[in-house]
């Protein structure tokens, strides 16, 4: 009785669900048989794609738009996918053999992780673009580099009393993909499969898969790809309105790390957003200055191709994120040009570290682009600016920011030499003598001059995001604080042992 009370309920859902439903685009035998089942089960899944692009234009179709409105990439896509819109089936049967959690569903080959090779289908320009991405190895530079591995211990690790010392060990792993893999991506891997009582179809069998769900930048999925289109164009509509609004962005940009959406919330930008974004157009390529939108959103500076009202292009359309970025402000510890390579794994300075600059603040130039690219890449940043802002603004702000990346520096080579002092005199462990140089009380104090407060200013600066952030929302009054702090810490442990020695 209970199943035949749904069965009802499931025909008349569809129908009204259905009704007027992509009635100009084909959908697939196979995508129609997900949606008679997923529209009762998910329908939320359901409703997000029915709004979509995918479930309203065939791939024909979008390859038959030329010039900068194209929103395909691939020169070509298979034939068999053409004439149907992009749907369930589209994606997730796609390439059935390289995926490891492939299974067999209602006749189906189907697996459930959709990676960025089965987006390349369609969009191989940006995947292939992506791929370049620092955002793409963000998994394998934290869990690759033993530095940043006792940083990362030093937050979430496992804490124990030793002989009255705290000690952090390797975090939970649940606590690692809920903590710093929720941005960075977790590694998906298939442990066996499991047997669910499902309602509408009875017990099926389904992959067990560790480390899902996740869609970090950085995720390692079951076909060996990395990343996630989806932590930008959140599933299951892949909105380009969404991935353009600065939101997306503050999932993992909101500091105080990286401080970027709180500034630029805080930035004349982030006001004339809030205020007038109502009024936007967030769904047109190319997007237009001045008339889709008059004030730019992360999206605006960092990935979307931009034309002026006389449709003349400003800059393409990129998903290298760091493409128009010369600098790397996010201080490691030092703000430093752009990684060459976006496996920073490979980094050594010139202390044998595996860090973008050394503790004195050496740069490790052999893996960072050299100033001739740091120039193209500007040119391309202020080529946005220069829409809105004459060239003296332009430059004049330009030439602020980078004597501030100057300025922070220096301010962190004076604590980082304090906390050198410190380690010198045996006070804390450094990492010479097999210590984590960031887990006591006076090395957190040190790390959060160049993690926090230095960020702060530099995104400030970089953002126009208003004095505050850059002086006493977490900049230069912090800053200068934890200086003097850390000074006085150790003067105070000379003079209470006058004797330690290294």
């Amino acid at each position: 009785m209970k199943r035949a009370f749904f069965i009802v309920w499931l025909v008349v859902f569809v129908f009204v669900a259905g009704s007027g439903f992509c009635a100009d685009a084909p959908v697939s035998d196979a995508t129609s048989e997900c949606i008679d089942c997923h529209a009762m089960i998910h329908p939320g899944i359901v409703a997000d794609w029915k709004n979509s692009r995918h479930a309203a234009v065939t791939p024909q179709k979008a390859m038959a738009v030329d010039g900068p409105a194209r929103k395909l990439s691939a020169q070509s896509v298979p034939e068999k996918l053409q004439p149907v819109v992009v749907g369930c089936a589209e994606c997730h049967t796609l390439r059935p053999k390289a995926h490891a959690d492939t299974f067999d569903h209602n006749g189906y080959d189907l697996h459930v992780v959709v990676s960025p090779k089965d987006c390349a289908t369609c969009h191989a320009q940006e995947a292939e673009q992506y791929s370049k991405n620092l955002m793409s190895y963000a998994y394998y530079n934290l869990s690759g580099n033993k530095l940043y591995d006792h940083l990362k211990r030093s937050i979430i690790g496992k804490s124990s009393l030793t002989k009255g010392k705290v000690v952090f060990g390797q975090p939970d792993p649940v606590v690692e993909a809920d903590a710093c893999y929720y941005c960075h991506g977790t590694r998906l891997e298939v442990i066996g499969t499991e047997i669910r009582d499902t309602e509408s179809a009875g017990e099926l069998e389904f992959p067990k898969i560790n480390g899902w769900p996740n869609q970090g930048v950085g995720r390692i999925n079951l076909d060996g790809s990395s990343g996630s289109c989806s932590a930008c164009h959140t599933r299951h509509a892949f909105s380009m309105a969404v991935a353009r609004k600065p939101y997306t962005c503050k999932e993992c940009h909101v500091g105080p790390d990286v401080p970027a959406f709180k500034v630029y919330a805080a930035s004349k930008h982030g006001n004339i957003f809030s205020s007038k974004h109502q009024s936007w157009n967030f769904d047109t390529v190319p997007w237009t200055i001045g008339k889709d939108f008059t004030a730019p959103t992360c999206a605006t500076c960092h990935v979307s191709l931009l034309v002026n009202s006389d449709e003349a292009v400003i800059v393409e359309r990129t998903h290298q994120m760091n493409n128009r970025l010369p600098w790397r402000i996010y201080g490691l510890i030092y703000a430093h040009p752009h990684p060459q390579s976006p496996d920073t794994t490979i980094i050594r300075n010139d202390d044998d570290q595996p860090l973008p600059t050394s503790l004195d603040g050496r740069m490790a130039l052999k893996y960072l682009i050299n100033e001739s690219e740091m120039q193209v890449r500007a040119e391309k940043m202020q080529a946005v600016c220069l829409n809105c802002h004459d060239t003296s603004w332009v430059k004049g702000h330009w030439k602020k920011f980078e004597e501030i990346i100057q300025a922070t520096n220096a301010e962190t080579l004076t604590a980082t030499l304090l906390m050198g002092d410190i380690w010198k005199h045996g006070f804390a462990e450094a990492l010479d003598r097999g210590g984590n140089p960031f887990d006591e009380a006076i090395e957190k104090k040190w790390s959060r001059t160049w993690l926090f407060y230095a960020n702060s200013i530099r995104f400030s600066s970089a953002m126009a995001g208003g004095g505050d952030y850059g002086v006493f929302a977490g900049g230069r009054y912090q800053f200068s604080q934890a200086i003097v702090e850390l000074n006085d810490w150790l003067n105070l442990r000379k003079r209470v042992f006058p004797r330690t020695k290294p």
